[in-house]
């Protein structure tokens, strides 16, 4: 085993770094994860979320972004193993971008728990002062 190093730990950060270019720049789908990120934290600062509420959406946000990484790599890992097609890496890939989708169902959900609650007040609201500004002589 080799000794700590500050050097050592300062390169890990340098090489997820450009594991994370490496995402966003090969990746589709991870665009519209950003996409859906921004949106997300744009609408809870809008609304003025609670801690626990920002906790579900962080939670749902980083596991969708984890399991799109993690499918990523494995894509490339398949994609260096076994350069022809065969069925079984056919499986397995497939197998990793369902988790990718069981992942983004559940931050949808998520998502529709917490901001329910705060479009419908909005909503609600609205429609009282339009209410009440039509009423006025």
């Amino acid at each position: 085993m080799s000794k700590f190093s500050v050097g050592a730990r300062m390169r890990s950060f340098v090489y997820a770094g450009r594991g994370i270019r490496t995402l966003l720049a090969t990746q589709h789908n991870a665009w519209i994860h950003g996409t859906a990120t921004l949106v997300v934290v744009g609408a809870a600062i809008a609304f003025g979320l609670g801690r626990m509420e920002w906790i579900v959406l962080i939670s749902s946000v980083v596991s969708v972004w984890m399991a799109e990484s993690l499918n990523t790599a494995f894509e490339f890992l398949c994609d260096a193993a076994s350069p022809e097609f065969h069925p079984l890496v056919e499986k397995a890939k497939d197998v990793a971008a369902g988790a990718v989708l069981i992942c983004a169902l559940g931050a949808i959900a998520a998502g529709v728990l917490v901001f329910a609650p705060h479009v419908s007040a909005a909503i609600e609201s609205a429609s009282a002062a339009s209410g009440a500004s039509s009423r006025k002589p």
